[in-house]
């Protein structure tokens, strides 16, 4: 050791070894280990299999782009780090080695590691090639490589089905689709884009786990001709083409997305899914995982040590996927080893995250949160730092709303300490409040649903709560399946509770629940059940919406809407009879299905909760004949209205053209109250019969316009409406992502000169005469849209201005009771 640490004892330096320190792996993790060993004068070896360092990015694509995030977290090590192309970082890294005198052993794979001694002696680590070594510590860093997921449909092993990609410019007119949503995904689509054809496939509605720069990067690419991103979109099989030649597509891709089943001829299929740990070799050492989820990762202490005493896991294989988070824990676990005191470098930052708690520590805090809420168990304490970096720790006053009933927010909520209190409304309609307990969640339905808040939520005694953010959230559940499994569960739960069975109890639900949850997606357009098919289940609406319909006269007649939170298919499992009418989902909808068999084994021991729905399904029954005749005439109508979207709208303008005189004051007063620049166009918009929807904000129930918005500036008021915050960046992602052409991209305008017709009749605009603002031409451009004319008195100006009353602002589900209503 160096006149620095002659005085410091390593960890276990009473046991002989060849070794202080034997670090396994040099990706990011182990080259900063290595280099703060080396600088400290420990006697260490780094063992890599290859014949160059850090194989993992290595193995990244030829000129990525390799980026420094998280932005907020200082790096601690010895190696250099910045954000640059993948072959300055190797090539830097490459000249520390040799200049640090790194010893480092290339082609080196161990395959073994041991305690000798019944576990009171040193390491045995044994190479591939026979060699043996014994060390008195170990760091692992080997990393997730080898363990790559795959596709998991027929047709995945086909020869033009391929896992990696080093160099994207070896291909070239071919048609190509990406499966994925990790970076590594969207940097291969960036790069193949340029001399290709790409449909880059991903199963959820939006990107929750890639860095900010790749997500700017691959939404500004979207929908040009080169590239195209296919959501909520699954791999159904793939088929190879038989006798094509070789510039023709020789397979083709079966996908299912929003618009139901289709086939897409490709050249070549990169799937990039991430990969699992490897877990089997890594238990061989002895290590333990928390559970059976192939994507657990090893149980570690705050100091990354695992179950094994002396053995160190630090990077990707330790959940820190991140290249500073893994080069910071690298030099921080050769300072614990060595004796010397180590501050995590995020500390600082939740320290000031946990000051209401007051005095306690970071460390007391992690584990009170650990300790306290379940939903967490299948995560570590170090994975939890991370999520705890997005999340807030609050400490409300009792009796502090935490959110009203009926308020658009998407955020979730934990319970640490103390409980919350739920004002709900009684059997026998008076208010009752039930108490949530501390370890229990909320939040799950907006999260997921896109719907309004179903209750108001107070603090109770001793309140704290742990707030995430949507995006940190979908990002957890994306990532630990124990998760994912738990949010569903208690989403069903909540939902027969508050909707479907209110008299059940939890034995009741337990057994309701007792052969497991079918989580069903459908496209727009599709049938979750058609008129005579046998009774197959329960359907839960999880997120947006359904038309039921019914063969009348040989039409196909819309008779009802349900919204998400709802449930149908009941009235079949009541009757034992095939089902009564068709149910087809108005846009994507996601459902959760209930067998058959435990439905019918609850309802027959629980005659109060079959005598509820038997008298909800007789009043459903008798609406729907009431309602035939005048939904047979209006039928096209509603359908039209379903196939433009307003299934998920949640508050749209709609105008009568019977009604309507053309004068354009809606438009006019838009623009007025909004200096000058119109949220709206009324002559554009489809049109069936005299009902015209005009290219205007809907403010719909999942708003695509939110989805991706780098600066988080687009969220839902109180009211529902979705507004654009001042903190627009102008990047245009809420524009491209619009499927209904409702924002644009405006500077700030000037009021136009007042109107003296609406200013006199409707006391809209500026007084005429008035001088105009300066305009600024170089303004940046922000994303504008209708925001319902939010701090205006009397509602939106353009349904205030319309003489005649033919503009209206109105939610799906009032109009389609409307138009159902006779007369």
């Amino acid at each position: 050791m160096n006149q620095e640490t002659k005085t410091l004892k390593p960890m276990f330096a009473d046991v002989p070894a060849d070794l202080d320190i034997a670090i396994v792996g040099s990706g990011p993790a182990g080259l900063s280990a290595a280099s703060r060993a080396q600088q400290l004068g420990c006697n260490y070896v780094l063992f890599e299999g290859e014949s160059h360092a850090s194989d993992t990015i290595y193995k990244y694509q030829k000129g990525k782009h390799v980026m420094a995030e998280p932005g907020f977290l200082p790096l601690r090590s010895g190696m250099q780090f910045e954000a640059g192309k993948r072959e300055y970082i190797l090539g830097t890294w490459d000249k520390q080695l040799a200049d640090q005198r790194v010893n480092i052993r290339y082609k080196k794979k161990v395959s073994t590691i041991k305690k000798l001694n019944d576990g009171a002696g040193p390491f045995e680590l044994e190479c591939e090639d026979g060699s043996k070594t014994t060390a008195r510590t170990v760091i692992l860093g080997i990393g997730l490589q080898g363990n790559i997921r795959k596709i998991g449909a027929e047709g995945d092993d086909l020869p033009a089905v391929q896992y990696t990609l080093s160099d994207p410019d070896e291909f070239q007119n071919e048609t190509i689709v990406v499966i994925g949503a990790g970076d590594a995904a969207i940097e291969n689509a960036l790069g193949l884009m340029r001399k290709n054809k790409v449909f880059l496939v991903n199963r959820r509605e939006e990107f929750a786990r890639c860095k900010e720069g790749n997500l700017s990067q691959i939404l500004a690419a979207d929908n040009n001709e080169d590239l195209k991103i296919l959501y909520n979109t699954s791999t159904i099989r793939i088929e190879e083409i038989v006798g094509t030649k070789d510039c023709e597509p020789c397979m083709n891709y079966v996908f299912k997305g929003p618009e139901g089943e289709q086939t897409l001829p490709v050249h070549r299929i990169i799937a990039r899914l991430g990969a699992t740990p490897p877990r089997t070799l890594v238990e061989s050492f002895g290590v333990q995982f928390p559970n059976s989820d192939p994507s657990a990762v090893p149980a570690l202490s705050e100091t990354y040590e695992s179950n094994v005493p002396g053995l160190f896991i630090v990077g990707a294989l330790g959940g820190y996927p991140l290249i500073k988070q893994a080069m910071n824990q690298g030099y921080e676990v050769v300072d614990t080893i060595l004796g010397l005191p180590v501050v995590p470098a995020d500390e600082p930052l939740l320290a000031a995250k946990f000051k209401p708690l007051g005095n306690q520590s970071v460390s007391e805090v992690l584990d009170l949160i650990l300790s306290n809420v379940p939903i967490f168990s299948g995560i570590t304490k170090l994975q939890l730092r991370e999520f705890m970096l997005e999340s807030d720790l609050l400490k409300p006053a009792k009796g502090q709303i935490i959110f009203r009933k009926n308020d658009y927010t998407s955020t979730f909520f934990s319970i640490v300490e103390g409980s919350v209190d739920i004002d709900l409304v009684g059997k026998d309609g008076k208010p009752m409040v039930i108490n949530l307990p501390r370890g229990h969640y909320f939040g799950e339905m907006g999260l997921i649903s896109g719907r309004r808040r179903t209750a108001t939520i107070r603090a109770g005694d001793n309140c704290v709560l742990v707030e995430t953010p949507r995006k940190a959230m979908l990002k957890l559940i994306a990532s630990v399946e124990s998760v994912r499994k738990t949010i569903d569960e208690t989403f069903v739960r909540r939902a027969i509770s508050t909707y479907l069975a209110p008299p059940l109890d939890n034995a009741a639900i337990d057994e309701l629940l007792s052969d497991g949850i079918d989580v069903r997606r459908y496209a727009k357009g599709e049938a979750l059940f058609k008129d005579g098919d046998p009774a197959d289940g329960l359907y839960l609406i999880r997120r947006g919406s359904v038309a039921i319909s019914k063969v009348i006269k040989d039409k196909d007649v819309v008779l009802s809407y349900v919204s998400a939170g709802n449930y149908v298919g009941e009235m079949a499992l009541l009757s034992n009879n095939p089902r009564s009418a068709t149910v087809t989902a108005s846009v994507f909808t996601e459902a959760l299905v209930l067998p058959v068999a435990p439905v019918q084994r609850v309802l027959a021991s629980n005659p109060d909760w079959k005598s509820v729905l038997l008298a909800q399904a007789s009043k459903r029954v008798k609406s729907n004949v009431f309602r035939e005749d005048q939904a047979f005439r209006d039928s096209d109508l509603i359908r039209f209205l379903m196939q433009e979207g307003l299934g998920e709208a949640t508050d749209a303008l709609i105008i009568d053209e019977n009604l309507c005189v053309q004068c354009d004051n809606c438009e006019t007063a838009c623009a007025d109250t909004h200096n000058g620049t119109s949220r709206l166009d009324r002559s554009a918009g489809p049109t069936f019969q005299n009902i015209h929807i005009p290219t205007s904000c809907r403010h719909c129930e999942h708003p695509h316009c939110m989805k991706d918005c780098p600066p988080d500036a687009i969220r839902r008021n109180e009211n529902g409406e979705v507004m654009i915050a001042d903190s627009c960046i102008g990047c245009g992602n809420c524009e491209r992502n619009c499927p209904y052409g409702v924002i644009k991209m405006a500077v700030k305008a000037p009021p136009k000169k007042g109107n003296l017709l609406t200013w006199l009749l409707f006391g809209l605009g500026d007084t005429p005469g008035e001088r105009e603002a300066a305009y600024d031409p170089n303004a940046i451009k922000k994303a504008v849209k209708c925001d319902m004319c939010a701090g205006s008195t009397g509602g939106p100006a353009c349904v205030r201005a319309c003489p005649t009353g033919a503009a209206i602002r109105i939610s799906p589900e009032q109009y389609l009771v409307k138009q159902a209503e006779p007369g």
